[in-house]
This record gives C-alpha cells, structure tokens and sequence, in this order.
C-alpha cells in the first residue's frame, strides 16, 4: 500500500471517530521504522472498507440537512492530520534529528550510514579559509608571481555517501572536491575530485568483522577523523600530514571489531606504496591512492586503542605499518624492497570542556642510499615527528546554560623527515622544523566551527614565512 493510502486511512479513521485534530496528533505514536508504519497501515486496512461506505453514506445525504460548521471543522481534521502525515513521511526518510558521534573509527557525519535502518544515508563536511603569510621570503617567482602568497581557498567539500543493505551489509563512500575546481582556478594551480573511501562493511560478530575496498589507513587521529569540527586550526597538524601522510587511503581488505570492553582493533592487508615517489619531504608522495595501484608489494596496517570502562574520557592507542614499497620496479638497473615502517602511539584526554592530545610517529626507509641515487633526490632512512595540543572550552565560564563553544588553544609541533640519511649524502636542515600554533575554535552549533590561528615555524636552515589562518567549517 503507498504512503496516500495510509493518509487516507488515517484521515478517514479519526474524521468518523469525531477526533480533534490535535487531540490526534498526540495521540498518534509515531512509528520509526517504515516496518512500524506497515504494521499501522496493515492494522487500518480492516477499517478502511467499512468507513468507506459510511463516508460513501454521508456523502449521499440531501445537501438541505448538512450542518456548515461541521464541514468546516471536518476540513480543518484533515488538513491537519495530512500535514501531520506528510511532516511523518517525512521524518522516516530524513530524521529530524540525528546523532553525530564517531563509530568504527570514522568521523561522526561519516558514521551516519551506521544509525540508519536501512537505506540511504547522506552527510559530508566542507572548510574555507583565508591564510595570510607573514614575513614573506624570497622575493617573486621568474614568472612574477609570488612563493608565498596570501590565499583565500575553498580548501574541499566532502560528500558522504552510504547505504546500509541489511543489518549485516552496508556501504560507506566519501567523495571530495578540492581548491573549487578540477581545472585551472586562475592562480596557477587546480582542484582535484577524488574518491578517498569507498568500502564494504560486513558485520559477523562484535569481535570479528570484514572490511573491504578503497581504505583509510587507521593510523593517527586525522587520517579518519578529519571533519574539520573535530580538530584545532585551520589546518591539520602538520605531523600528521608530513609524516603520517594524511589523507592515506589504499585498496585492501581486513577485520575489524573489539577485543574486549573499550579496546578496539582495525587490521587491513593493503597495496605497498610507490617508492618511486619518495622524497626529502617523505613517503607522503608515495601514497597510491587506490588509481590501478601497483600490487607487486603488499603492506599490513594495524591499530589498537583503549579507553578503559574506568576512565571514559581517556583514549590511548597506537598503530604500525609495513611493507614493500619497490613495487618489483627497477631502480638504476637493480630490484631493490625498499622495505617501509612507520609506527605511532597517540593519547587524548577530554574532560569538562579541556581537549588534550599527542601524538609520536617515527619511520625507517630501507636501500634509502640506492633509492636516493636513483631518485635523484636525498631520502631520508628515518624520519619522525611528535605534536601535543591543548584547548579548553571558556564559554561556559562566560555565559551560564550555553550551547555555544569557545575554545583558545595551543599546539606544539617538532619533525624531521631526514632524521638520519643514507652515509654519502648531505642531510638538509631545511627539514628539521618546529612549529608554534596558538588559535581558537568557536561553534556556535556543534555542526559548525569558525576559526583563528596563528603558526610560527622555526626551521634549522632556511626561513619559512608564519601564517595567519580564518576559515569556517561545517558537517551535515
């Protein structure tokens, strides 16, 4: 039966039962499920035939004995009960309210396909912002254009796709568009469209569940939580970006589930990276991104956290990745592994409004000699890069009972992906940085930031220009 028959019947049920309106519309327990509703329609269908003919007999009456007012308070029954019906279908389809919260290690608007009974889910998140350079070095580009200039961006809007099969099968998707355009945007430089999650869940078991397709490795705190409500600044910590090379995702398949109350693990068999494309800067440029990746080499990923039953506040966890990365290439006429490792360990603490995190990472390049010779660029064998950060939620000390936030913080960044090079070649301290971020996050709703930071870097050689960043943030 469609959803017009139900309001029918409905309609009907409560006009000849001489119901008032809003009387009506509290009484109705609205179902939750479109299971709920088909049980409301099955229990109508009974009384459908029989108010039917009653209605058919009112109809048949001699227009001399109708009562005006009583047409016109049976009008004002169903107009109400229909808007009631349609605000019903309505919310079965797009909940009026939802719950953003984390699950499976992804963001909140990106576990939105996991509240959903079944069906289709959407969400996503966008950031903008405008970034101001501070003691520009260098001077203008042969091409008269500056290295360092300030910049107002449309950095990415991200749509989150999702449909949940059965209890036991879903799909979850995240599409993001960058700097507004896949062409040339007028500055020199263009925007990318591209798929950076694309799986298939298939829950088994609590302890024991199946994931497979384009994967985000579970390393860090931004590589899968990235909404921009969910972390400080405008920009991710640059450890996480340098080191741990977000936003890395791979082809793969794995488990995921909990061992036991609050301790958590993911594991995935994955493409190898692309050591073709490692540089001083790190293996970032070696990330695949699931495009026909090569898969001569595979790497494994896995992750476990805890947040102990005694302190919910308190998350601690960490995470290893290794593998191949020589992908059976030639390099200067020599198959070399080029085995790739990176580890990291990472704590948060959230307690009455105070945000605290840090985060360690450290990796090792195998044959970095042979691979710097053939790359022509120096590479580094170790790199590593550590951050802690802090912010604390003032406005409840300034306005009592609001739901608004404002949160000053301050972040500390230290890294170098040249930590030590293969003997022969000259390590560049360019590389060797530390980073001074203080700013301050404002929402005013939970679904949408606006933010202000400012980030002095210290480098051991060379002059890096500080930035001054103000940007909004938002998920659906």
């Amino acid at each position: 039966m469609k959803i017009s028959q139900t309001k029918l019947a409905l309609t009907i049920a409560l006009i000849m039962t001489g119901v008032d309106g809003q009387a009506a519309e509290k009484s109705l327990e609205r179902p939750q499920t479109m299971d709920e509703m088909w049980k409301i329609i099955q229990a109508q269908q009974q009384q459908i035939d029989n108010m039917t003919k009653k209605l058919e007999g009112v109809a048949q009456k001699p227009v001399a004995v109708a009562d005006t007012n009583a047409v016109t308070t049976l009008e004002r029954k169903t107009n109400v009960l229909t808007e009631e019906v349609e605000k019903l279908r309505t919310e079965l389809v797009v909940p009026e309210k939802v719950e953003y919260k984390s699950a499976y290690g992804l963001g909140p608007a990106a576990s939105k396909v996991y509240q959903v009974g079944k069906g289709l889910s959407i969400g996503g998140y966008g950031e903008a912002n405008y970034q101001a350079r501070v003691n520009d070095q260098g001077g203008h580009k042969s091409d008269g254009t500056l290295p360092n200039s300030d910049n107002a961006d449309l950095e990415r809007l991200v749509i989150y796709t999702g449909y949940k099969f059965s209890d036991n099968i879903l799909f979850n998707s995240e599409i993001e568009f960058e700097h507004g355009s896949t062409g040339n945007n007028g500055s020199g430089s263009t925007g990318t469209v591209s798929v950076e999650m694309a799986a298939l869940d298939f829950f088994i078991d609590p302890l024991f569940n199946v994931r497979a397709g384009m994967l985000l490795m579970p390393m860090g705190f931004v590589n899968q939580i990235h909404e921009p409500p969910f972390f400080f600044g405008n920009n991710r910590p640059e450890v996480e970006r340098r080191i741990i090379p977000s936003t890395w995702r791979e082809n793969g398949l794995g488990l995921f589930g909990e061992l036991l109350p609050g301790l958590s693990y993911t594991t995935y068999v994955v493409n190898g990276m692309n050591a073709k494309n490692f540089s001083a800067d790190g293996i970032r440029s070696g990330r695949q991104s699931g495009g026909q990746a090569l898969a001569e080499d595979l790497a494994y990923v896995g992750r476990l956290d805890y947040t102990p039953t005694q302190l919910p506040s308190v998350t601690l966890g960490a995470s290893a990745y290794v593998g191949h990365s020589g992908q059976n290439q030639l390099f200067n006429n020599q198959q070399i592994n080029v085995a790739t490792q990176l580890y990291e360990a990472h704590l948060q603490w959230k307690y009455h409004g105070l945000e605290f995190r840090t985060l360690g990472s450290w990796g090792h390049i195998d044959d970095a000699g042979l691979l710097s010779k053939a790359n022509g660029k120096t590479i580094g064998e170790q790199n590593y890069g550590w951050y802690s950060e802090v912010g604390y939620d003032v406005m409840p000390h300034i306005f009592t009972d609001t739901t608004h936030y404002l949160a000053p913080f301050f972040r500390y960044e230290r890294m170098d992906t040249l930590a030590k090079v293969a003997a022969g070649y000259r390590d560049d301290l360019s590389k060797d940085l530390e980073i001074y971020q203080i700013g301050v996050n404002y929402k005013p709703i939970p679904n949408v930031v606006i933010k202000a930071d400012y980030r002095n870097f210290k480098q051991k050689a060379g002059i890096a220009p500080d930035d001054f960043n103000l940007g909004v943030g938002f998920i659906f």
